[in-house]
């Protein structure tokens, strides 16, 4: 230990660091007594941990009590000047680990970009004493010898790599006796800022004259005469000049401005710049309300201050988003900053323009598709106040807000909303109320189909509940039609097995009146599974206990689940029949239908497969909003909330397979799909249509759906939650094991069911194998925990849970197994 540190008793101060790491707590360092002035909560320090790492961890807690388990390890080094988490946010990462049973590090990873993480490692770099000695090495440490030689530089790891864990400690003493190498700790910062160079004139040229008789010398270098009436043009224009500006304007090369430089005409200066440059127009817009959105808009006002949540349901295409937009206003014009959720990345594409003509550059948007320096960058923005209201899925609730006046989930019933993988488990949703609660903030609520359990909650009085049911300008909602696709018969022998005779029609007759289509199936690639018609027998992955799927664009078998690719199979393994057949259908199915049935329509398709870059949704939705595609094909992502004022059909064409999922809250989810979708149809005429394929027409979803009546909907569902005692009447907890061996993970099941079985106030289901038992050869068990609706149940069973996890998981051979625990999932 430093002597610094050592005997340090008196007035010795101690810091509880989170590292990235899955650890169950915090562990404490030392503060060495020159770092005490400096040191806060929230900035990041560096720390080892072991003999070889070096990590960046949150200083999360000062205090004075020495621990009295482990010998306590010096803090190295501050690295920030200011804290770059504030205290707020140290409380919700708490508050995130407490209730989605999460340790300090796993939040630490989901919160902080990636570039804000540092990771080091002890390296070893080639360094001889002597350059006149030949070396004799054992045969042991030749190989490093001769690896450090050449790349002068390794990592422990990449020592421990070449010679082995046996050999690490001989191989190491060899090389630092032979005085070869020198060893280095440091962190490596992987956020570099973004430069652009900038061109301005030398000084002495600052007055006319000098300026005159530059051009005159230069008279007879054309080239680089042409150079500086380009950028005297661009000084003019510009306050900065940059040089790829220059470049352009001139047509000249950077060697011929860097000749200028050279002659002392130039400077050339690095300057940061910024990531995060939007083209958009700010326009300074005054907000209209129709007769039914002021009326929504004082109930939400008045809502709001009786209390701090208030759910706004408002039927698709009633203009909530102007709602928001005052909201928002009248937030920032109080001086705080608003925070406006989305469930998906592809929603912020289309809002983004909306909101930028209000707000211009007060306006961030964050998400994952976002560099890591750029989202560093943005970071930055939010936590020195630049940024007055941000836009962005979940992910957005991490950031640095200093003080939050508002925030909006909009779409608040999207599943999306609810991380799965990796922990912590949250919900983005409840998790803000939360958050707003910190800041002493309020929170809004939107959506045209609400989630059962915030209807429940706004009708038992603990949200404000404001209603929207009219569209704007009183636009009509769309008439809705059911087809059986029972009529498809028809069409068979004519190939076409998809499009019914009613919906070929209306998708004719809406493109003559050079309106848009939109049709929707929840299920990508061509077909959703192959079967051989002798035996029934069916490609499986071998990876996962799942059918592959055939996509046509890459001619192969996909895995959904692990990623893998097979040829496709015309003859089967199983009778050696060649009778193989395409099974249900996909969106890249319909798709080459509807090219084969309408080739002069524009197609396009929304799906995973289609929006993996940058850029696709975005390009995608400029063309949908110009006119330029004629019908659009999508699974679930065309359904969240967009905007099309072109469009005046909407098509689903298998609501029986949307009924059919083996989960308590299908009628839920079935409802919302077809009602959202549904939305689509007519904003801006009031000519929409919507038509419905199905086999069971009678089923009562439908029926609510074609009534677009979400009260009768949730009357009859709530009834049966809480006759089966499922949300919003109970807590649910699902723990999942996973392992390579099915014994093993069944084993941990059931011992983790057995612990639980004695706890009062619960009732413990499973084990029972996962709905798709074995994913990447992971066998997959489940056991599910109702839980009655009092936090002290829920805790107590939380950390029995963890208990009892760590117990297993801590046992010889169980390093392996994967424990997983998910509150409130969805």
């Amino acid at each position: 230990m430093p002597l610094l540190f050592a005997g340090q008793q008196e007035g010795m101060r101690f810091a509880d660091i989170i590292l990235p790491l899955n650890l169950p707590q915090a562990l404490t360092y030392g503060i060495p007594h020159d770092m005490q002035p400096l040191l806060q909560t929230g900035m990041r320090v560096e720390v080892s941990l072991g003999r070889n790492k070096l990590y960046a961890g949150i200083v999360a807690r000062i205090h004075n009590d020495k621990p009295e388990a482990y010998e306590v390890k010096p803090i190295k080094n501050i690295i920030d000047e200011q804290p770059i988490v504030n205290d707020i946010q140290l409380r919700f990462w708490q508050w995130v680990g407490n209730y989605y049973a999460a340790v300090p590090g796993e939040v630490m990873q989901s919160a902080l970009p990636s570039h804000l993480k540092l990771i080091g490692e002890t390296t070893l770099k080639w360094a001889p004493v002597h350059d006149d000695v030949v070396y004799e090495w054992s045969n042991e440490a030749y190989p490093a010898a001769e690896a450090l030689e050449m790349r002068k530089e390794l990592s422990i790891s990449d020592l421990r790599g070449l010679v082995g864990s046996r050999h690490l400690t001989s191989v190491l003493n060899e090389l630092l006796e032979k005085e070869v190498v020198q060893i280095h700790d440091e962190l490596e910062p992987t956020y570099k800022p973004k430069t652009e160079r900038v061109i301005s004139l030398a000084s002495q040229y600052n007055n006319e004259e000098a300026m005159h008789q530059l051009f005159n010398e230069l008279s007879r270098a054309p080239k680089q005469l042409d150079v500086l009436m380009a950028y005297t043009e661009l000084s003019i224009k510009n306050k900065i000049v940059r040089q790829y500006d220059l470049l352009e304007r001139s047509s000249a090369t950077a060697a011929q401005i860097k000749s200028l430089a050279d002659k002392g005409i130039f400077k050339i200066e690095e300057r940061d710049t910024d990531r995060l440059q939007y083209t958009g127009e700010v326009v300074n817009k005054e907000i209209d309300f129709t007769p039914a959105q002021q009326q929504s808009y004082h109930e939400l006002t008045a809502g709001l201050e009786e209390k701090n949540v208030a759910l706004l349901q408002g039927v698709t295409g009633s203009g909530k988003t102007l709602i928001y937009i005052h909201k928002i206003k009248e937030c920032i014009s109080q001086g705080k900053q608003a925070l406006f959720l989305l469930p998906e990345i592809g929603l912020t594409t289309q809002l983004v323009s909306r909101l930028y003509a209000y707000f211009g550059e007060e306006l961030g948007v964050y998400h994952s598709r976002f560099s890591n320096n750029e989202r560093v960058e943005i970071w930055e923005k939010v936590r020195l106040g630049k940024y007055k209201i941000v836009i962005g899925p979940r992910s957005a609730l991490w950031l640095p807000y200093h003080q939050l006046g508002l925030i909006i989930a909009d779409e608040e019933h999207d599943g999306s909303y609810k991380q799965k993988d990796p922990a912590p488990r949250f919900h983005a949703r409840d998790a803000a109320i939360y958050l707003a609660s910190l800041h002493n903030a309020k929170t809004i609520l939107g959506s045209a189909t609400p989630s059962v359990e915030s209807l429940y909650n706004a009708k038992q009085g603990k949200y404000s509940y404001i209603k929207l049911m009219e569209r704007y300008m009183g636009v009509k909602m769309p008439s809705i039609e059911m087809i059986n696709a029972a009529t498809l018969e028809q069409f068979r022998q004519q190939g076409i097995k998809l499009i019914t005779p009613d919906l070929f029609k209306a998708i004719a007759e809406t493109l003559e009146k050079k309106k848009q289509i939109i049709l929707f199936q929840n299920r990508r690639g061509y077909a959703p599974f192959q079967l051989c018609t002798m035996c029934g027998w069916v490609p499986q992955c071998k990876n996962c206990s799942v059918s592959l799927t055939y996509h046509k664009s890459t001619d192969k078998l996909h895995c959904h689940y692990c990623g893998q690719k097979s040829a496709i199979i015309n003859m089967c393994p199983s009778c050696g029949g060649n009778r193989i057949q395409s099974k249900s259908f996909g969106t890249e199915k319909i798709e080459e239908e509807i090219q084969t049935l309408f080739p002069k329509a524009r197609t396009a398709r929304m799906d995973i497969d289609t929006m993996r870059g940058k850029q696709s949704m975005q390009q995608l939705l400029d063309e949908v909003e110009k006119r330029k595609i004629d019908i659009l094909i999508g699974t679930q992502m065309v359904v969240k909330g967009l905007d099309f004022a072109g469009v005046s059909l909407v098509g689903i064409l298998s609501a029986d397979s949307l009924l059919s999922y083996p989960d308590f809250r299908v009628n839920e989810r079935a409802f919302q799909l077809m009602e959202q979708v549904s939305g689509r149809a007519g904003r801006t005429d009031g000519a929409g249509k919507v038509m419905i394929q199905g086999y069971n027409l009678t089923h009562p979803v439908l029926q609510w759906v074609q009534q677009h009546d979400v009260e009768a909907f949730y009357e009859q569902e709530i009834k049966y939650r809480e006759y089966f005692a499922y949300p919003p009447f109970a807590r649910l907890i699902k723990i999942t094991f996973k392992h390579k061996e099915e014994p093993k993970a069944i084993e941990a099941a059931i011992r983790m069911a057995q612990v639980l079985a004695t706890t009062n106030g619960i009732a413990v289901q499973g084990p029972v194998p996962a709905l798709v038992p074995r994913i990447r050869n992971q066998y997959i068990q489940e056991v599910w925990v109702k839980c009655q609706r009092d936090n002290r149940v829920l805790d107590t069973v939380k950390q029995q849970i963890i208990a009892e996890k760590r117990n297993i998981i801590g046992e010889r051979g169980n390093n392996a197994l994967q424990i997983l625990i998910d509150i409130d999932p969805q």
